[in-house]
């Protein structure tokens, strides 16, 4: 029988050797969890990066989307990204290289949309809609679409509803280009937080059944959101900051900005990029986000092929991140929790 010291020291060599490896092919198949797992952002083959993009070179690739089903990864939010012709990656992060001329948003939104319909058609996966096709088990993956950045609304709340039956299911209100939603993160506000349009784009997406998404959001703009909700809202894609100097430390969070979205009964999903210095770090990080809002309000959120330097890149590692969450001293139930358990709970609140 394997000790508590055995288990404890093979699962922290396990994680140490796949943060090793981090961008190149897992030696071993870790194996699948036996309850239900989710994640909260990811770009599965970098469908809509440009030649010239950065962001990698495996357009349409299925690796990724086969290594969801072999780890029986039971859903994810399968992000299309509203500004990707604008944006290119650099040496220390995204870049905008322009902004969009009227009724170009829209189109780019249509094309990405019918992209990813095709992509998931070919797999043989379902899209997820409805509370009901939230699987209790394991058994068979689930797309939840998504968008990232309200740049394509273009100022008009009833393509809210549009995207909603196209089976959009959340919409993150801002990414890299400055828009007419809210402010970001990573550029001057002009907004002064969400605009008067935000709101209406909030109040819709809170009477459709849509999982609002303030990842890239400035605090201001979280604030609002938060004040203006009344539905449990996600920060998809983050981090508790850390040093300054850090690589892309603007996108990362305080713990007022953190407990902004607790305090909606909402989820924030810890993002394994480059700033984190390691996998092993990375998990520490995951800890620190729990100590700071609670284990009911952190998911994973892994910006899957779209990235930059992740420090968690295959769905291989997620069997092995929940052991390291595990070795850190959280139970089976509250790694279970992180691991997809939250955001079936969030999703199940907000979906119709």
């Amino acid at each position: 029988m394997q000790t508590r010291k055995k288990f404890l020291k093979n699962s922290l060599t396990l994680a140490a050797g796949y943060s090793l490896l981090r961008g190149l092919e897992p030696v071993m198949a870790a194996p699948a969890a036996s309850y239900f797992t989710f994640d909260l952002h990811a770009h599965p083959g970098q469908l809509f990066a440009s030649a010239s993009s950065g962001f990698g070179d495996a357009i349409g690739s299925t690796k990724t989307l086969n290594e969801m089903k072999q780890t029986q990864l039971s859903g994810a939010f399968f992000s299309l990204v509203a500004d990707s012709p604008l944006i290119k990656l650099g040496a220390t992060g995204v870049m905008v290289t322009g902004k969009f001329a009227p009724g170009e948003a829209w189109k780019e939104y249509q094309r990405q949309m019918k992209v990813m319909r095709d992509y998931l058609d070919k797999a043989s996966v379902k899209i997820g809609k409805q509370k009901t096709d939230l699987n209790n088990s394991n058994s068979s993956l689930a797309a939840y679409l998504a968008v990232e950045g309200g740049d394509f609304l273009e100022g008009n709340p009833d393509k809210v509803d549009e995207v909603y039956r196209d089976g959009v299911r959340s919409i993150q209100l801002v990414h890299y280009v400055p828009n007419n939603v809210g402010d970001l993160q990573t550029a001057d506000p002009t907004n002064n937080g969400l605009s008067s349009f935000g709101m209406e784009v909030v109040k819709r997406m809170n009477k459709l059944g849509m999982l609002i998404d303030v990842a890239h959001a400035s605090f201001q703009t979280v604030k609002d959101v938060a004040a203006l909700t009344d539905s449990p809202i996600m920060l998809s894609h983050s981090i508790l900051a850390m040093e300054p100097d850090r690589p892309i430390a603007k996108r990362a969070i305080s713990k007022e900005h953190a407990k902004l979205i607790a305090e909606t009964n909402g989820i924030i999903g810890a993002w394994p990029s480059g700033f984190n210095k390691s996998f092993d770090e990375y998990v520490d990080n995951i800890v620190r986000l729990v100590d700071v809002v609670g284990i009911d309000h952190v998911g994973i959120g892994t910006d899957m092929d779209g990235n930059f330097k992740a420090v968690l890149s295959s769905y291989q590692q997620y069997p092995v991140l929940a052991e390291s969450l595990k070795a850190r001293g959280l139970s089976q139930a509250d790694a279970e929790k992180v691991m997809g358990g939250n955001a079936r709970r969030v999703l199940g609140k907000i979906l119709h």
